[in-house]
């Protein structure tokens, strides 16, 4: 009997559709974080990978039906290596920029981030242009933090870069930096800890419409699988749970 034309293709694209969703479940995702920026992605005292940024990771492979693997990786070398096809994603609380943009692509946001000044508790310094004319400000090195300081207030401060937020932190807390510009979240959970007692956010939030995504290679269909994944956890309530685990309101 013969099949008319039309029936054979309807049949052929639901087949192929039919076929891509299955690809999709079962799938094998390799993703990098940096294991170093609490409460986001840091490793417990079982060396295990653990933090919001992982949490979320874990959600979406769920979603997504994926096998996943999330890996340990150096801040300076995460793109490199995702590049070098090492890994096929990376979920470090990684800020889209269009600098990043030209050599890889983008999910949609999963959560949005402001800047903040953090310096003794009490301090009478002010932070602003002015008031921190000669002081030492540190950030960590290739983030949106450090690259604000150099670009806003790198003619009248001392700006030091660091490669870890832990050891920002460090020199803050010894007296070696007057101030510390960072993401606010990741801030705030350190000022809560026994190293951030005597420290506290000073001035303003710095809201630069900064929003934190995934990044894979380019071209890459996983961006617009992550991207999708990430709605579904928003509209279940996946996504509220594990921001109520680490933070008393909203990131999204």
């Amino acid at each position: 009997m013969n099949i008319p034309k039309a029936f054979a293709t309807a049949a052929l694209i639901a087949a192929s559709l039919l076929t891509a969703q299955l690809a999709t479940a079962g799938d094998k995702i390799r993703i990098a974080t940096e294991g170093a920026y609490s409460p986001f992605n840091m490793v417990d005292s079982n060396g295990e990978l653990i933090g919001f940024d992982v949490d979320i990771a874990k959600a979406l492979c769920a979603q997504m039906q994926a096998d996943c693997e999330i890996v340990a990786q150096d801040w300076d070398g995460i793109i490199p290596g995702l590049r070098a096809r090492k890994y096929d994603a990376i979920i470090a609380s990684m800020s889209i920029t269009e600098e990043r943009m030209r050599v890889v692509d983008f999910s949609e946001k999963y959560y949005s981030n402001v800047l903040a000044f953090v310096t003794p508790q009490g301090s009478d310094l002010e932070v602003t242009k002015e008031g921190l004319k000669g002081k030492t400000v540190g950030a960590q090195r290739a983030t949106i933090a450090g690259q604000y300081l150099e670009d806003n207030l790198g003619d009248v401060v001392n700006v030091k870069l660091y490669d870890t937020q832990d050891n920002a932190y460090l020199d803050l807390s010894t007296g070696r930096l007057d101030a510390l510009l960072s993401d606010k979240f990741p801030a705030y959970d350190w000022l809560r800890s026994d190293d951030g007692k005597g420290f506290a956010f000073n001035g303003d939030d710095i809201d630069i419409n900064d929003e934190i995504g995934i990044a894979v290679r380019k071209g890459d269909p996983l961006k617009d699988k992550f991207s999708a994944a990430i709605k579904a956890i928003v509209a279940d309530g996946t996504y509220a749970k594990i921001n109520e685990k680490y933070f008393p309101f909203s990131i999204y």
